[in-house]
């Protein structure tokens, strides 16, 4: 099992969308919010996921390919 600690930014058009909720169901992945900011204008937040290697590296795809900004948190270890 790996674990990875990301930022994800949302643009205004993304806040109200459910896509914490959908990479938990679409991908076999634990998340964990670690701390947020959300207002109706953006919002970030600071994600723990666990699970495979390769399913993180999916989840985390999938994403970049609606529009989120993804960035590692610094100090970021695979466990």
């Amino acid at each position: 099992m790996a674990r990875r600690r990301v930022t994800l930014h949302f643009s205004p058009a993304l806040v109200t969308e459910p896509v914490i909720y959908r990479l938990g169901q679409q991908f076999p992945l634990i998340t964990n919010i670690r701390r947020a900011d959300v207002t109706q204008e953006e919002g970030w937040v600071m994600l723990e996921l666990d699970g495979s290697a390769d399913d993180i590296a999916r989840g985390l795809r999938y994403c970049e390919s609606l529009g989120v900004r993804v960035d590692p948190v610094e100090g970021d270890l695979a466990v």
